[in-house]
């Protein structure tokens, strides 16, 4: 008998019950997915469980889901079934689900996968270490997916891999209810961390050897707190000098202001690239999401953007195929795309999450026609990411060395301050997070070509 363990049923306990016992995490979706692993990662590690490169040889399995995407659920099914022998194998062995998709899908889990031992939604994390307790002596499942008010994991800082950009997590959940998203359902309703925390953990991460941090939320420019709203929050971030560069992401539009673009003219450190989520390109398609502003509303931010910092990089998220989407809303999509000239564009066919209102519409468009509009845009906006990168041709870009270059051993890789990547060959007074002053010298596609100056 399957049995659903309620918070009321265990306390929480700091003192490590385990030693010697190894964790495996694997994270699906999002930025925020890869944050909430690392605080799960740290949490184990102080449970006394040390990190394995290899899933066959853990002792501690958790998968952090995403449910934003068909696709994505699964990848994740498909995952855990080819887990099911290892479970047979090792009889001790915890097999976890975290996240959305443990939010959204705990009975469909419980019912297809009676192997996995412990469903965890993302407001779960903190009391991981008794569970584990409480499930190592009980032999039936546990389930905790409650959403809540208050849970913003304040206190408790991710154990992270080396790199040079380090996400931090500003807020959880969101208020936003656009009908193609299940978010605000499986992560809950809007709450911010405190400035101060925020702080701590930035200056923790400059310490740790970080370049780079970048700010996360569902709508990371929603934050606020008593102490004072996210351009507030920008600007004491940009004055720890010892971080390099700044990012945030994602914003929405509508909450998007002049008070916002001054903090980032204001200090250097903060990125002149905002990721500006259009969606769609139809207003009547924009209220059907729930959006709540228009093509033109968006195309005035847009001008206020580019007037107010002429050199930010802009990129955008789009939906193709939303119910009742017709062939010259469609185009209405490519209009705006032409008239913004995004440097990149992450697109996506529709994808119907039950739960959503937009779930319920009855004038869905078929796969064909959705996988022929992705297409058009992907090939349009190719052109336009083109198109931009070959006037940087010429130009002495900064960027940030941040790893060996995939096709080869002896070029660097790194991205610009507008957040395009540039390949160049290596030099040997150079190391990975040292930033350096790269002339462009060619454009293939979204990346740069260059040599060091």
């Amino acid at each position: 008998m399957l049995q659903d363990i309620k918070e009321k049923d265990y306390q929480i306990n700091s003192k490590k019950p385990v030693n010697g016992l190894k964790y495996f995490v694997e994270t699906y979706g999002c930025q925020m997915n890869e944050y909430d692993s690392e605080l799960v990662a740290n949490i184990l590690v102080d449970l006394g469980y040390s990190k394995s490169n290899k899933i066959e040889e853990a002792d501690a399995i958790f998968l952090n889901t995403c449910a934003i995407r068909e696709k994505a659920q699964e990848t994740v099914h498909n995952r855990l079934d080819s887990l099911a022998y290892l479970k047979k194998q090792k009889k001790h062995l915890i097999i976890g689900v975290l996240g959305c998709m443990a939010q959204n899908l705990k009975d469909v889990l419980l019912e297809s996968k009676p192997y996995v031992d412990i469903i965890l939604g993302p407001d779960s994390y903190r009391k991981l270490p008794e569970i584990i307790k409480f499930r190592s002596s009980n032999i039936n499942h546990i389930v905790d997916t409650k959403l809540s008010k208050y849970e913003i994991y304040d206190d408790l800082f991710p154990n992270r891999k080396d790199g040079i950009n380090a996400w931090i997590s500003i807020m959880r959940g969101c208020d936003k209810f656009c009908t193609f998203c299940i978010v605000p359902f499986t992560r809950g309703r809007e709450r911010s961390r405190s400035i101060s925390s925020v702080i701590k953990e930035a200056k923790n991460i400059v310490k740790s050897g970080y370049k780079e941090i970048t700010l996360l939320g569902q709508n990371v420019n929603s934050y606020s707190t008593s102490e004072g709203d996210f351009p507030v929050l920008l600007d004491e971030l940009g004055k720890i000098k010892e971080i390099k560069r700044i990012r945030y992401t994602s914003p929405h539009p509508r909450d998007i202001d002049e008070d916002l673009l001054d903090v980032m003219l204001k200090h250097k450190n903060i990125c002149n690239q905002i990721h500006l989520p259009l969606q769609a390109g139809s207003s009547r398609i924009l209220k059907r999401m729930n959006r709540t502003y228009t093509k033109e509303d968006f195309l005035n931010l847009v001008d206020i953007i580019k007037n107010k910092i002429p050199n930010c990089g802009l990129s955008t998220d789009v939906i193709v195929g939303f119910p009742g989407e017709t062939d010259e809303e469609f185009q209405e999509t490519l209009e705006v795309i032409s008239k913004v000239k995004f440097d990149t564009a992450f697109m996506f066919k529709y994808s119907s999450r039950p739960g959503t209102k937009a779930s319920h519409y009855t004038d869905h468009i078929s796969e064909d026609i959705k996988q022929s509009r992705l297409q058009t845009l992907i090939e349009f906006q190719q052109k336009i990411s083109l198109m931009n990168n070959r006037k940087k041709i010429g130009l002495d870009l900064d960027v940030v060395i941040e790893k060996t270059s995939k096709k080869s051993e002896n070029q660097w890789a790194g991205r610009t301050e507008s957040n395009t990547w540039v390949i160049f060959d290596k030099k040997s007074n150079y190391k990975i997070g040292d930033i350096v002053n790269i002339n462009i010298l060619d454009a293939r596609g979204i990346t740069l070509f260059g040599k060091i100056n």
